[in-house]
């Protein structure tokens, strides 16, 4: 089994900038109400995006430098408003938990009929085990009973977590949206191995989240998301479990960054990439009501 501390924590320089950041405390102790600040704070300031890994991948000729592990991944958020989907986004959550003092171990999961396909963070603390995932993401903070069901509400969605056999539990979150939950394999997995996979994922024979930009973040209170496989364009906005779109105007890119926080020329740069038209005069609105989900 790998070390429990294995992933090293930030420069205490750079999460000091992050807790400024946050609008936390210089010096937080490392107990429950810091974390489930952490995670709110998170979750209302890093955008879940997969637009800076679509222009990572178009930059690069090896999958070797695209992934932003630890602290590049928080100097990229500072500098542009980026985010990142799971294994980069959870990697740097846990450097920083691990600065503050949090013990815990990444873990690698299943969501749907996907294998080994998402992360997440399992923190100890008071005794007990705690489920961290903010590249799902989970707003919530949810405590792992191994003989029942625990539930937490947030804001915009509710969880539950409940142990089904052995190190298998499953998450689950409501309203479901279209991805209702996953498959959490209590399993540590080491430093080297994680970022191995992280890497991997960046292939262009199957890499995630690489053929459309999607973005997520809470704004105001409410889910917002964006998802460039509908068309006209829109953002998202999630008010009670119902969905209500937002027409953007003739610059997306500058829509999207004023919603999300993230800069223009890296969403205008994403959608050159993809090869997307810039206004979406193209293709219908799916009719459902939805779409995939992060």
């Amino acid at each position: 089994m790998p070390r429990l501390t294995a992933v090293p924590p930030l420069s205490k320089s750079l999460s000091q900038r992050l807790l400024h950041h946050f609008d936390l405390a210089a010096d937080p102790p490392a107990d429950l109400e810091t974390l489930r600040r952490l995670v709110e704070r998170f979750t209302q300031t890093v955008p879940w995006e997969s637009a800076s890994r679509i222009v990572r991948r178009a930059r690069h000729e090896s999958a070797t430098d695209c992934a932003l592990l630890g602290e590049a991944y928080w100097e990229a958020q500072l500098a542009s408003g980026s985010g990142g989907t799971c294994y980069e986004s959870n990697y740097a959550f846990f450097s920083l938990l691990r600065r503050l003092g949090y013990g815990g171990y990444l873990t690698i999961n299943d969501i749907g009929g996907a294998a080994g396909c998402h992360s997440a963070i399992v923190i100890l603390l008071n005794g007990g085990k705690y489920l961290v995932d903010v590249g799902f993401p989970v707003h919530v903070v949810l405590p792992m009973q191994p003989d029942r069901r625990t539930s937490a509400e947030s804001p915009v969605l509710n969880y539950s977590i409940e142990r089904e056999e052995g190190d298998r539990w499953r998450l689950r979150r409501d309203p479901s949206m279209r991805v209702g939950g996953f498959i959490l394999h209590d399993v540590p997995v080491g430093d080297a191995e994680y970022r191995a996979i992280a890497i991997h994922d960046y292939r262009h024979d199957g890499g995630q989240f690489l053929d459309a930009i999607v973005i997520q973040k809470v704004v105001g209170g409410q889910l917002w998301r964006f998802h460039s496989d509908v068309r006209p364009y829109v953002t998202q906005q999630f008010v009670d479990g119902q969905r209500r779109d937002h027409a953007l105007g003739v610059d997306v890119a500058a829509g999207l960054a004023e919603r999300f926080g993230i800069k223009r020329d890296l969403l205008a740069e994403a959608m050159s990439a993809l090869g997307l038209p810039p206004a979406g005069e193209t293709s219908p609105a799916p009719t459902d009501g939805d779409v995939a989900a992060p």
